[in-house]
């Protein structure tokens, strides 16, 4: 089956959180199963075109939105085995972030994904594909464009952050070239403005979460974001199949980003890459365990626990380095306590091979999330023989288990969504820490779990089948 899987966002070429690599890895592993996948995604200015031999093809045109006539030009390149179709129009690409600074969104967002979307259905009006795979609310618009221009692909539509739903005003209807006659709340209208989500979750012939634990919750109000009864609404075609990472590129016996390298048999190269860390670090004490925290500065993330917890943090017997960006007051809090205790480092910014380093040298990953789809931290983690300190939401609950629960990753999951109950994690970790030969069993355990892109791909080609086939949807995990 030939297969068009549209993102925003694609690692390598940009990326800002778990959706660019699961942009990356899924298709590819598709193409292992034997189906024929091709990515688009926009050529933003900042990606390398000569790094990547990203080359312009002959196919351009003009898209007619709104009262608008916008220039598109489609570039390839071909990467890791994977045809990448690039869409270039100055409006959606020549910005510096990919969706707004720190702290916001470009207020012309809904235009520049609309081209985007409109490009994605104008690939499958002339691409004969058979299934488009869409990803989050940037590219949900070219559901209802597709049903609307007769597109025969069927459409499957992920939601990787329901969080995120790309919400504007009823004024980006013609500027979109949305038919008005969608503004009702059966579709896309939502509380007098315009939710793209909406239009992936009821337009596409199958909708998909990224974890079974999320694809329950969001039908309840505490996690539905005021979609849960849209969802429930379309929950006939709503299932949750677990991310998977690429276990080539997170492999701790050949990371080019680390000082050494190591197995689940040889836990020597990991005790160096933690020596590294703490000298680069400046940290004290190399018996210390060290915890580290990897991700966005963002209220889900549990950064409101974190702060309110780092006086309690600094006081245990552990070394912390915290690695990310986002939201100013979380920036000032942690600068603010890494200057007064010396157990304490913080690194703002993104930076990918540091990332790698952090869960290589760790002893304990730290990620607290007030809700999480999925995440992919805590597998890359336990691939490096760390141990995930989680609340058990969503993913974290479907891949992190009790400490000799003997389920397939194992760490120290809590329930009580507090400051209180992440330090009590921390500390209960802790008690595992110090003793060397406990610790290494875990490590050693939760490295040969598979949380491979591979599982994932199987039950995305089952889904895939199911469609074209004209099986029920709605037959999967809930």
């Amino acid at each position: 089956m030939t297969i068009l899987f549209a993102s925003a966002e694609l690692f390598p070429f940009s990326k800002s959180g778990g959706l660019a690599d699961m942009a990356s890895a899924l298709p590819r592993a598709l193409n292992r199963k034997g189906q024929e996948v091709t990515a688009v995604t926009p050529l933003y200015a900042f990606i390398d075109k000569k790094k990547y031999n990203i080359l312009k093809t002959e196919e351009s045109f003009r898209l007619k939105i709104g009262q608008m006539v916008h220039d598109v030009e489609i570039h390839r390149c071909e990467y890791e085995g994977v045809e990448i179709l690039f869409v270039y129009n100055e409006i959606l690409c020549n910005r510096q972030h990919l969706y707004g600074p720190p702290g916001g969104g470009y207020p012309d967002n809904d235009l520049r994904f609309a081209i985007f979307c409109h490009v994605v259905v104008e690939l499958l009006r002339c691409g004969n594909y058979d299934l488009c795979h869409l990803n989050d609310w940037h590219t949900a618009l070219a559901a209802l464009l597709a049903k609307e221009t007769g597109v025969e692909s069927r459409v499957v539509y992920t939601i990787h952050n329901l969080a995120y739903q790309g919400i504007f005003p009823p004024s980006s209807l013609e500027r979109c070239g949305i038919d008005a006659r969608h503004f009702t709340p059966e579709e896309i209208e939502f509380y007098g403005q315009v939710n793209w989500m909406k239009a992936g979750i009821g337009f596409a012939d199958a909708v998909t979460t990224v974890s079974p634990t999320y694809a329950r919750e969001i039908l309840m109000p505490e996690f539905g974001c005021g979609l849960d009864g849209y969802l429930r609404r379309h929950s006939a075609k709503l299932r949750g199949i677990l991310n998977g990472i690429d276990p080539t590129l997170y492999d701790p016996g050949s990371d080019p980003s680390l000082p050494a390298h190591f197995d689940a048999e040889n836990f020597a190269g990991k005790a160096e890459c933690k020596a590294a860390l703490c000298r680069d670090f400046e940290l004290d004490d190399l018996a210390r365990p060290l915890v580290v925290f990897i991700g966005r500065f963002v209220a889900q993330k549990g950064m409101e626990w974190i702060i309110e917890a780092l006086d309690a943090l600094a006081a245990l017997p552990a070394n912390f380095i915290f690695l990310g960006e986002g939201e100013e007051r979380y920036h000032a809090a942690l600068e603010a306590a890494a200057g007064r205790t010396a157990n304490l480092r913080c690194f703002f910014g993104y930076d990918e091979a540091l990332s790698h380093r952090l869960y290589a040298g760790a002893d304990l990953l730290l990620m607290p999330s007030r809700f999480e789809p999925c995440g992919l931290n805590q597998m890359i983690a336990m691939r490096y023989g760390t141990i995930p300190v989680v609340h058990a939401v969503g993913g974290l609950r479907d891949t992190v288990h009790p400490a000799g629960s003997g389920r397939c990753g194992e760490g120290f999951p809590f329930e009580d969504g507090n400051a209180c109950g992440l330090v009590a994690a921390i500390e209960k970790a802790l008690t595992l820490t110090a003793d060397p030969q406990k610790l290494e069993a875990l490590r050693r355990f939760d490295m040969g779990c598979d949380f491979s892109i591979g599982r994932c791909a199987e039950e995305y080609r089952q889904l895939y089948g199911e469609l074209l086939s004209g099986s029920p949807s709605s037959k999967g995990e809930l």
